[in-house]
């Protein structure tokens, strides 16, 4: 088969979670025999035609000049490249940008669609470009061929608002069990005497609650605040926390090594997560077999069941904080470490793409 993949940054991977999984699944499926091509902005850090047997097709992306407006343009360029590739299957990682060109995608390739999250009730949005996104999705979900949802509760929500049916298909994490104390030297912490939260800067994901909730318990206990904090939000909680030692931020840290070590030897792991499906931090922090303490709600709870400890308000973080032992838990993270070795492995995720493929492909071929 002849895939292309658009809808990210492009690989390797050095921004999130749908460039990690393009940057996995890519590979898996050269080495699986096909031919993939996957779409990068035309400043990505890796500059070569070629990655692990991927072609690397750069088109320009003015995102950096014009904000998020440049994503429509990057997206726009990225669909009229497609149309002069003879691709069997475009796979499209998201639909928020994308998804208003769904007429100019090329007739003859099958076109499947992650629909990732729920994208227009993230609250960094106002609420015209809410409406937008509610727009964009329902484009998403009509146009395309077939759907992907990487948690069921995605999965329940395209069924119940577009009546449409989507293959579940969750996120994935390689299992971590090669640690390294020494790493810890760096940031100047030793091993269960630090916690950790992770996250893009965003209010749905709930650092200021857990923050907040730091404070309130005065535990000395530091806190490693990472992703990058040089957004507006991210401003606000420095100049909020800036006089409280235990909170530091540490900005973004794609160095999946450091990162799996800090997980695993942290004491508690908050995850404020509160929208979306499937989260890749989460389904790492489990594979790191880190404590992971998670914000209550239905996606959350839908990876970690009953193997977390929950929490809604400040209030509860603090009391967490103040008696949760990660050695009182060790069955927790037993048990999510399991899950991920047996449900959210990255072998079995890209298998069930790959089959996904083959099946739509299939179907097409027997219609024609």
């Amino acid at each position: 088969m002849k895939i292309a993949i658009l809808g990210t940054r492009g690989i390797p991977n050095y921004y999130g979670g749908f460039e990690q999984f393009a940057e996995f699944f890519s590979v898996f499926l050269v080495e699986k025999g096909h031919e993939v091509y996957c779409y990068n902005s035309h400043n990505h850090k890796f500059q070569e035609t070629m990655f692990n047997g991927v072609h690397i097709l750069h088109q320009h992306d003015p995102e950096y000049k014009y904000g998020t407006f440049g994503q429509f343009i990057y997206d726009y360029n990225c669909i009229l490249d497609a149309r002069k590739r003879d691709f069997d299957i475009i796979l499209q990682l998201g639909y928020t940008s994308n998804s208003v060109w769904f007429f100019l995608l090329p007739k003859k390739p099958i076109i499947i669609t992650n629909m990732d999250g729920i994208e227009w009730k993230r609250s960094k949005y106002s609420r015209p470009v809410q409406q937008f996104l509610r727009f964009a999705e329902r484009l998403a979900a009509k146009s395309s061929d077939y759907l992907v949802s990487d948690s069921i509760g995605i999965q329940n929500f395209l069924k119940k608002r577009y009546a449409k049916e989507s293959t579940y298909i969750a996120y994935g994490a390689h299992p971590f069990n090669e640690p390294n104390e020494d790493i810890l030297k760096e940031y100047e912490v030793r091993k269960e005497n630090f916690n950790m939260i992770m996250a893009r800067f965003e209010p749905e994901n709930n650092f200021e609650m857990v923050l907040d909730g730091v404070v309130k318990s005065a535990d000395k206990t530091p806190i490693l605040v990472i992703g990058n904090h040089n957004t507006k939000y991210g401003e606000v909680l420095k100049n909020k926390y800036k006089n409280q030692t235990s909170i530091r931020f540490l900005g973004a840290i794609y160095n999946l090594e450091h990162l799996n070590n800090l997980r695993y030897f942290s004491k508690l792991y908050f995850h404020g997560h509160s929208v979306g499906g499937t989260n890749p931090s989460l389904l790492e922090a489990m594979a790191s077999q880190a404590l992971v303490l998670a914000h209550n709600n239905d996606f959350n709870r839908g990876v970690l069941k009953e193997n977390s400890y929950y929490f809604s308000d400040a209030e509860e973080v603090k009391n967490l904080l103040l008696t949760i032992k990660k050695n009182d838990n060790l069955q927790f993270i037993q048990n999510n470490f399991e899950a991920i070795v047996n449900e959210f492995n990255w072998d079995k995720i890209n298998g069930e793409y790959l089959q996904l493929f083959e099946q739509c492909m299939a179907r097409h071929q027997a219609g024609k």
